[in-house]
């Protein structure tokens, strides 16, 4: 069940935290990789894990908020590969701080890297899964992109607007057999979240049903089946990863 044999995937922000794990993952269970990211050197370091297991991988620099590098790892991608079936936009940042104090290069950032940057993606690998009339999406929100969050309006509204264009593109492609899902998150124990005061650590988990962050694992388990035959007749949803954290 959810293999992934002779598909092509491709992952954004796929350096660190839930980018790697579901890299990891969508090799574990067949694909072949293309990781994405800034971080050229720990790009390297996931390819070589990937082939040291038997699986393929390769490495393409790319900052999503710059199209011209879309468009060429793209590229890339479908001349190594020759076609590619998975999508998965996970490359994100934060710029918090409260509303009334943020600068509007820092709402500009967050918006061109979680939200734009998405876009773009999306842009460049419909050429190839339209043409093949297959293909799945998968898009990284966040629970707070419903459930609101103080000092994070540029964030949370990135992450609002990414399930809305998941949406959006759901009705565009769906007669040509692609799907379009998003992801949404809870507290994860991530690299990103690693830094945040105890107090503040404990006092969310204390909202968690299941008393417990999530693992990257976790979220790259419930890729891994949206990219699967298994979810074909899922699209346009948004599946909480959160413990329960948020149910709506």
């Amino acid at each position: 069940m959810f293999s992934l044999n002779q598909k092509v995937a491709l992952v954004t922000g796929a350096s660190q935290g839930i980018g790697r794990a579901t890299s990891l993952a969508l090799a574990e269970a067949g694909a072949k990789l293309a990781v994405a990211a800034r971080s050229t050197e720990k790009l390297t370091s996931l390819v070589g894990e990937i082939q040291g297991a038997g699986g393929e991988a390769v490495a393409v620099p790319m900052d999503v908020a710059d199209l011209s590098q879309v468009r060429a790892g793209f590229q890339q991608v479908l001349q190594k590969f020759g076609k590619l079936d998975v999508l998965v936009n996970n490359a994100a940042i934060t710029r918090d701080t409260l509303a009334l104090r943020m600068k509007l290069e820092d709402w500009d950032a967050v918006l061109r890297t979680n939200l734009t940057g998405a876009h773009l993606c999306i842009q460049q690998a419909l050429g190839a899964m339209l043409r093949q009339r297959s293909g799945r999406i998968i898009n990284l929100a966040s629970v707070v992109a419903e459930t609101g969050n103080a000092g994070q309006a540029n964030y949370v509204a990135s992450k609002a607007g990414l399930i809305g264009l998941t949406r959006a593109i759901a009705v565009e492609v769906a007669s040509r057999n692609i799907t379009v899902n998003a992801i949404a998150p809870g507290f994860i124990e991530t690299p990103m979240t690693d830094p945040l005061p105890q107090e503040l650590k404990d006092k969310m988990k204390s909202l968690i049903p299941l008393s417990r962050f999530g693992t990257e694992r976790d979220v790259a388990a419930a890729i891994v089946f949206l990219a699967s035959e298994e979810a074909a007749y899922i699209t346009g949803q948004v599946l909480g990863v959160n413990g329960g954290m948020h149910m709506g």
